[in-house]
């Protein structure tokens, strides 16, 4: 008799990919919403669907559609209620669909509040190290830390009134987290089981492979540029420390 374990649902499943404000509108204001995709769940059901995946649904500015995320443990209020996604668990399980969530863990939006704290506060302080702060090249600092891109475009770095520059390999809006902090990974632990416990069955994560960071802070060199070196000694991307925080 053999002892090997069942495989797992993901390994031969259906996972459908929710964009939640193109996806369906439940209460006819132009905008999807989390009503919307309650109400096509026995269709979906019906399609043989094993999972949904919800792009971001947090609270936000929506600079970059959902992905710059102002608050990790509410629901964008164009979107519905923590009791409607509570519904929308409750009810997707009852079908035998698994409802995973997108997670943002490189950066938050400028807008959380732990960003403006870190605006607020002094170089060096606790607030700021939950980010990426450092001062600028030249005499008076009036240069970028280093020559990182922006996969958007244009320097990965953004000073602020007091002379230092913060990361964003995203958008301005989107400062990078600095997950060599335990308050950031003490945090992301904390979101995951307030999910978790509500009814979401697994997360899909956003930008995983940018987590850790070379901080010697080297330049990159011309082999370098964007994605292009993906065999761990690039200064941000698939470097082997983010297995660690895996």
């Amino acid at each position: 008799m053999s002892s090997s374990a069942p495989t797992p649902w993901w390994r031969h499943g259906v996972i459908y990919q929710v964009y939640i404000r193109s996806f369906a509108d439940g209460n006819g204001d132009g905008t999807g919403d989390i009503a919307g995709i309650r109400s096509r769940l026995p269709y979906l059901r019906d399609l043989g669907v094993d999972a949904i995946w919800i792009n971001p649904w947090y609270p936000s500015p929506l600079n970059d559609g959902g992905y710059d995320v102002a608050d990790y443990r509410d629901i964008n209020p164009l979107f519905g209620t923590l009791e409607d996604a509570d519904a929308l668990f409750r009810e997707a399980n009852e079908m035998g669909i698994r409802v995973l969530l997108d997670l943002v863990p490189n950066h938050s939006s400028s807008e959380h509040r732990w960003f403006q704290e870190a605006l607020r506060s002094s170089s060096g302080s606790p607030a700021r190290n939950r980010y990426l702060f450092l001062p600028g090249k030249g005499p008076s600092g009036d240069h970028p830390p280093t020559n990182w891109e922006s996969v958007f475009g244009g320097s990965a770095w953004t000073r602020v009134p007091d002379g230092e520059w913060y990361l964003h390999l995203f958008d301005p809006t989107q400062p990078d987290f600095n997950w060599s902090n335990l308050d950031i990974r003490a945090e992301f632990r904390n979101i995951l089981r307030f999910w978790l416990d509500r009814g979401a069955s697994g997360f899909r994560i956003d930008v995983a492979h940018s987590l850790d960071k070379d901080m010697t802070w080297p330049d990159l060199g011309d082999d370098e540029e964007g994605h292009s070196t993906l065999q761990g000694t690039h200064p941000y991307w698939v470097r082997a420390g983010v297995h660690e925080i895996f």
